[in-house]
């Protein structure tokens, strides 16, 4: 069976974005940005919602950049498989990628037990979906070295779950890399 993993970059106080939508505070140096394609090497299929579709098109057409972190991760997310979750979205603009109306907490169950690679899912609100219903078996957690006061928080509220830390890493910049495993 694969996992269900939530993984996100955020400041120390939570925040996936600042009050303004702002991100960049977040941005991945190279060291990191490599240590993360590592992570996303094994996945098969990412779970989307519209806004982080959107967000991450940009990886079908990029082209060839310096930074062969940046080439080698749209490799990997061109590789794999992508659901995106909208009632608004009229049509997917991506190759490998299948539209669904509403997050079915069954189907994801069953993608879950019937994949052969692990699934990701992003994006706050849709992971909200995956953690009311006890779907996420792991969390990667990238803490920038800022804090925003306030924004789009990363982890949605009254959702209460054990977690198992299961690595830890910091980066030459000031990020820091926590791995946690869902208790029960």
């Amino acid at each position: 069976m694969a996992k269900l993993i939530y993984s996100m970059l955020a400041s120390l106080d939570g925040y996936i974005a600042d009050a303004d939508g702002d991100f960049q505070f977040a941005a991945p140096d190279r060291e990191v940005h490599a240590f993360i394609n590592d992570l996303e090497r094994p996945i098969g299929t990412y779970l989307y919602g519209r806004g982080m579709y959107d967000m991450m098109t940009v990886w079908e057409t990029l082209p060839v950049d310096e930074q062969p972190e940046m080439n080698d991760f749209a490799e990997i997310w061109r590789a794999a498989d992508k659901i995106v979750y909208s009632t608004t979205l009229e049509a997917v603009s991506t190759p490998k990628t299948r539209l669904e109306r509403g997050f079915d907490p069954e189907a994801v169950a069953r993608l879950k037990a019937e994949a052969s690679s692990d699934l990701a899912i992003s994006g706050p609100g849709l992971a909200a979906n995956a953690w009311r219903a006890g779907l996420v078996d792991e969390v990667h957690l990238f803490i920038a070295p800022t804090i925003v006061g306030g924004g789009k928080p990363w982890l949605p509220e009254g959702v209460r779950v054990g977690l198992d830390l299961l690595e830890e890493r910091r980066f030459g910049g000031g990020m820091v890399f926590l791995r946690y495993g869902v208790v029960g």
